[in-house]
């Protein structure tokens, strides 16, 4: 059937339809804003394309031959068709339909990503959502090369090529077994740590944080002795629910039982990190444009 529109218009279906459905030229041209005379060409024009007869008269009555009745069911889908493939074109330049591809840092998944993408599910609910952790430095790389739409990530400072807007700033907490001298101060001077043992952020799954904290301990007068390092944040704490050491993490903190691990403020006047929704400029997807003006 979709052959043969190479030698058929909609136009002349939508006619052909309307005339079926009256079973009268006068009726259907009303209908159709359209002349009779117009109306019965376009019919003409069709019926010759197809090379059969679709209407008849029978008693001074209009009606379907054989062949235009079994036409008139196919013609009926491919308008239906026709209709639903200039709406969803139509909603996916809206950014109404398509694919959002997102990674996130995983300290995002506690608060900002839940938050973002219920807002975003609930506005635009077709959206199919490519959903995967993946730490900053891969997330710039596959940003720039177009492997992904957006990402949510720690940018040290302005990334080359990308641009980015800050979505939330987020202290750094201490972890501290429940059982641990310092728990119930409510507030911990980085200098209280001098003679713990740490458990931190490997260097590959976030160098610019394990380097950070590092440097904040050594502006307090010591060096941290790492004795584990994790390389995601779950791991991190129940390490320090082992008793393996205290840790120093990036808020939100994942919710943990108070019986083996409690957070704690820090007392010491540091900069809160940067939590950025970030994209190339040169990705121009609906979906994208949608996600950042919900952002």
């Amino acid at each position: 059937m979709w052959c043969m529109m190479r030698v058929m218009e909609l136009r002349q279906l939508k006619s052909f339809v309307v005339v079926a459905e009256e079973l009268n030229v006068g009726r259907a041209a009303i209908r159709l804003h359209l002349t009779q005379p117009s109306l019965s060409r376009q019919i003409a024009a069709l019926e010759h394309d197809l090379g059969v007869e679709l209407f008849a008269r029978v008693k001074r009555r209009f009606v379907l031959t054989a062949a235009g009745a079994a036409f008139l069911a196919d013609a009926q889908e491919l308008l239906r068709r026709a209709d639903e493939a200039v709406r969803t074109a139509q909603r996916t330049h809206r950014g109404e339909l398509g694919t959002l591809r997102l990674r996130f840092v995983q300290s995002a998944t506690f608060e900002a990503l839940p938050r973002l993408l219920g807002a975003f599910r609930a506005a635009y609910p077709e959206v199919v959502l490519d959903l995967e952790t993946m730490t900053t430095l891969r997330q710039a790389d596959a940003l720039r090369d177009g492997r992904i739409d957006v990402g949510l990530l720690r940018l040290p400072a302005a990334e080359p090529g990308l641009s980015s807007r800050v979505v939330s700033h987020d202290p750094l907490v201490v972890a501290l077994p429940a059982g641990h001298r310092l728990a119930k101060r409510k507030r911990i001077g980085l200098a209280d740590l001098a003679e713990e043992t740490f458990v931190l952020y490997t260097q590959a799954s976030g160098p610019s944080v394990h380097e950070t904290i590092v440097g904040y301990c050594r502006a307090a007068g010591f060096v941290p002795r790492i004795v584990q390092e994790g390389a995601d944040v779950q791991t991190i704490v129940a390490l320090v629910a082992a008793g393996l050491g205290v840790s120093l993490l990036i808020a939100p903190t994942p919710p943990i039982d108070p019986e083996a691990v409690v957070y704690r403020k820090l007392s010491d006047d540091l900069p809160p990190w940067q939590l950025s929704v970030a994209w190339s400029p040169d990705n121009h997807s609906p979906v994208l444009e949608r996600f950042l003006q919900l952002v």
